[in-house]
């Protein structure tokens, strides 16, 4: 029995110490995933493209157990102005600060592992598959986590921004802002013509007299001519007359 407890012991430390080995990496894995577990998320009460007076409700789960959010900005995407958005619900004391590319929402501090939730309403959704709203949370502390990377083709962002994904849109639904209109081409704007009444309060004088002028010497070369040719054909006849007075007599 000595011989066949002493052939079974190996085994079973080995066992004991695999299981041990497993158990301090399965806690090292958890603990490195603790942090991670923490994230941004945003949800829709009507998630269609083209959506009207929308709310969009954001969280962002707490991941400090010693400070508390103190503000959130949310980068807005493309498709959604930031003159379209506006508060509807925030903690106790935020307000909401408008940007060139989005808006802050910040005030007190929470408590520590509260998690900070926001709503705003959107005046219309844009005509998008999904909409990402990069966050960027900063605490009591100082410290800053930022919710900001997309999906790379099979790759999952360690941080990744919120992304809302939105059914088609409806049938009619279009959108509230007007297209654009189309600029005058360089060449038009490079060199524009005169104002019709400017050209013709210029142009008319001058036509005006151009056509006076026109017409007087027209009629004005018409009489020295006529006259030219009376004199002629008179001058002609009498002295056609004086020379056969002339024939005659000395006959």
């Amino acid at each position: 029995m000595s011989h066949l407890s002493a052939v079974l012991r190996p085994p079973v430390h080995t066992a004991r110490r695999a299981a041990l080995v497993g158990a301090a990496a399965l806690t090292a894995a958890l603990a490195l995933a603790g942090p991670a577990s923490a994230h941004a998320e945003v949800e829709a009460d009507t998630p269609r493209a083209l959506a009207t007076d929308v709310t969009l409700t954001f969280v962002s789960e707490a991941e400090s157990d010693s400070a508390g959010f103190t503000k959130l900005r949310v980068v807005l995407p493309e498709g959604i102005a930031p003159a379209d958005v506006s508060l509807d619900d925030a903690p106790k004391g935020w307000k909401m600060t408008a940007a060139s590319d989005g808006y802050t929402v910040g005030g007190p501090a929470l408590e520590p592992g509260v998690d900070a939730e926001h709503s705003i309403k959107v005046k219309q959704l844009p005509g998008a598959r999904e909409l990402a709203f990069k966050t960027v949370e900063t605490y009591s502390d100082g410290e800053i986590s930022r919710w900001i990377e997309l999906p790379t083709g099979d790759k999952e962002p360690e941080q990744p921004a919120p992304v809302l994904k939105l059914k088609p849109a409806a049938a009619g639904a279009t959108s509230l802002t007007p297209s654009p209109s189309p600029s005058p081409s360089p060449s038009a704007s490079a060199t524009p013509s005169p104002t019709p009444s400017v050209t013709a309060s210029q142009s008319a004088p001058a036509a005006n007299q151009a056509a006076g002028n026109d017409g007087g010497g027209t009629s004005a070369g018409t009489v020295v001519a006529g006259v030219a040719a009376a004199v002629v054909v008179v001058g002609g006849g009498a002295w056609w007359l004086a020379k056969r007075r002339s024939s005659a007599s000395r006959s």
